[in-house]
């Protein structure tokens, strides 16, 4: 044999692929469409009367991991607990209200999304599922409120079945843990951050968009490690590794980004820092300020290496299954007023819609206004709200056609589960390959289209095959979607640049709070934790602004200053320092660049004066005065 004719090992490697879609892919599809077929089985067998959500649960949970699953599942079946409960209560104390009962639904679904914009992740979904089984149980039966009861145990028993029915197929086909996409995930991250060090030392910063859209990154992956604790008997240590990992690139970044923001010397400066360093040249303090600069250099150097080999570390315990040397938390940061006006808005949309489908007067139009609460939940957790109600409005008529072919073409009268379970195969391990693209609008698309098929073909024993009945359901999905699309272009969602604006105002307005008024539960690194989410935020809705971003990363850099300087100044032990250190803390409290630098002077000739070496506040006052300077004209007017 030639050497041509041996196959090349690359030609050996190359991964599976069918029909454009990897196997892996392909094989997630094959498990979803099997828990949805076997969460139906079991539905028919136990005589459910709302088998199709059973099936519906398996489409909402269907994740590529097992522990995203998992999380997922726990929440949704807390979540509907508790909104049982709500319809129960609802229903009960208002039903002879009439218009006051749909008021106290607005007042629920409002709280729900309020609730939603202050959560993130699987927790969020939790909040909007309040909506989406109040709409199934309660609003969908307005009309004989007698059946609330059944109605909610019925969905009730079906969300178990259809969670126990992926978590067991997930189990037997053996669905891959999370930690090692997380794993992957954080190493080329801690990548980004480390060539953002070595730039820095090299006096490189890296622009404000990129560096935004960085801890975007970083601080997006909190809602995928939440779903590790759930994943093993070590999820819990491998979640707290990864959890310690993000803070400690945070961190690590950080000091980059304030290391690279300092000249090397006082006289290649000026054009650096010209307003605040060329006074204090003048007076003749040249020669100390290089010292004060090399102090803070080093300082923010070894901050950086320590940084980086901590979430080494870190990463290294999510792997292995242990838990990391200091445990840190991830807290979350929401505007509150962003969430109050998303609350208030879609309890809005419910009004307007209740009093509209009121005024026309159909048959069976509850159907219809659960449909619109149901679109408000599904949507609430959507990044942008109108964006997904216009997909929906797009996707309804296909889907209904789709669902119209599954049930009276393919289907056509076969009353056996064997037909049911092949017929239904193409559609949902279609829709399943499409969840799987990077694409989000593709992926979307694929989701709400196995939600939108699996409802309105609603599989039941026996089935349905009633055209008027499919005809009046399909109608009453395309009015509510379509409605509700003209209630948000009519009374608009906050859009992406007032939020934008808000998220900039509560940042410079947290800024400027005295140290008395901060988060005394928060360290120093799980503040700036909390911040970078902001700026994360702010990158997801700035479309890429260079004002918006340049002024979200100094307000960032400016509070990580403030909180260096605040812990460096506590921790002198010095007497004669510790009143020194006082003006320093007036000038912290003023947030001017040049007292900062005049306060770092002082700082370091007392340490001087009383032979002690020159305390790291010296340096972190340097770093606080640069990122003072560094304030955006923009921010500044």
């Amino acid at each position: 044999m030639t050497e041509e004719d041996t196959p090349s090992i690359a030609a050996t490697l190359r991964p599976f692929t069918f029909a454009g879609f990897p196997g892996p892919s392909w094989a997630y599809a094959i498990r979803i469409w099997l828990a949805v077929i076997l969460a139906l089985y079991v539905s028919f067998w136990l005589e459910l009367d709302a088998p199709s959500s059973a099936a519906i649960t398996v489409a909402i949970l269907a994740l590529p991991t097992r522990g995203q699953g998992l999380n997922k599942a726990v929440f949704r079946l807390l979540a509907t607990g508790l909104s049982v409960a709500a319809s129960f209560v609802i229903v009960g104390v208002f039903a002879q209200s009439g218009v006051i009962m749909l008021w106290v639904f607005a007042a629920w679904i409002g709280l729900c999304v309020f609730v939603v914009g202050t959560l993130d992740g699987n927790r969020a979904y939790a909040a909007s599922l309040g909506v989406t089984t109040v709409a199934i149980v309660a609003i969908e039966q307005i009309d004989a409120p007698e059946q609330v009861f059944d109605a909610g145990i019925a969905r009730g028993s079906a969300i178990v079945i259809g969670v126990l029915a992926i978590t067991f197929i997930n189990d037997i086909l053996g669905a891959p843990d999370h930690h090692p996409k997380v794993f992957a995930k954080l190493k080329s991250l801690q990548d980004r951050v480390m060539d953002s060090g070595w730039n820095a030392l090299r006096g490189q910063a890296m622009p404000a968009a990129a560096a935004a859209v960085l801890l975007r990154d970083v601080t997006e992956l909190r809602s995928d490690i939440a779903s590790l604790a759930s994943e093993s008997s070590s999820g819990e240590a491998r979640a707290a590794s990864a959890r310690a990992a993000v803070v400690e690139l945070v961190a690590a970044f950080s000091a980059a980004r304030a290391l690279a923001t300092l000249p090397c010397r006082i006289s290649n400066s000026v054009r650096h820092a010209e307003a605040t360093l060329r006074p204090l040249a003048d007076t003749g303090r040249p020669r100390q300020l290089d010292v004060l600069f090399a102090m803070a250099r080093e300082l923010l150097a070894t901050e950086f290496h320590q940084r980086d080999a901590a979430s080494r570390s870190d990463l290294d315990g999510l792997q292995a299954g242990r838990f990391p040397e200091q445990p840190w938390r991830t807290p979350l940061y929401r505007s509150r007023r962003i969430a109050l006006e998303g609350g208030f808005k879609a309890a809005t949309y419910f009004v307007l819609a209740s009093t509209l489908f009121q005024m026309v007067d159909w048959p069976s139009v509850t159907a219809a206004l659960a449909f619109v609460a149901l679109l408000i939940g599904l949507g609430a957790t959507a990044p942008d709200q109108v964006a997904f109600t216009k997909l929906a409005v797009l996707l309804a008529p296909f889907a209904c056609v789709l669902a119209g072919i599954l049930q009276f073409a393919v289907l056509d009268g076969a009353t056996g589960f064997p037909m049911l379970a092949i017929g239904m195969a193409p559609f949902i391990i279609g829709c399943a390959l499409l969840m799987t693209l990077t694409n989000p609008i593709l992926s979307s698309i694929g989701r709400l289209s196995m939600v939108f098929i699996i409802a309105l073909v609603s599989p039941s024993n026996p089935q349905n095959y009633n055209p008027e009945t499919f005809l009046v359901a399909c109608i009453f999905v395309c009015v509510a979607t379509g409605l509700l699309f003209a209630l948000q272009l009519v009374v608009p969602p906050m859009s992406a640049a007032r939020q934008v604006r808000q998220l900039l105002a509560e940042a410079r307005t947290d800024l400027e709070r005295p140290q008395s008024q901060w988060r005394k539960d928060l360290a120093s690194e799980e503040a700036a934790f909390y911040a970078a989410v902001r700026v994360g935020q702010i990158a997801g809705l700035a479309g890429g602004n260079p004002a918006v971003l340049d002024e979200a990363m100094c307000r960032f850099d400016q509070a990580a200053a403030l909180r260096r300087c605040t812990d460096e100044l506590e921790r002198l032990e010095h007497a004669a320092l510790v009143e020194t250190a006082g003006w320093a803390r007036h000038a912290l409290f003023r947030r001017d660049a040049e007292l900062l630098i005049d306060a770092a002077y002082r700082l370091h000739a007392g340490a001087e004066v009383y032979g002690v070496p020159p305390p790291a506040a010296c340096a972190a006052l340097v770093v606080a005065a640069m990122a003072f300077h560094a304030t955006p004209s923009s921010a500044r007017e």
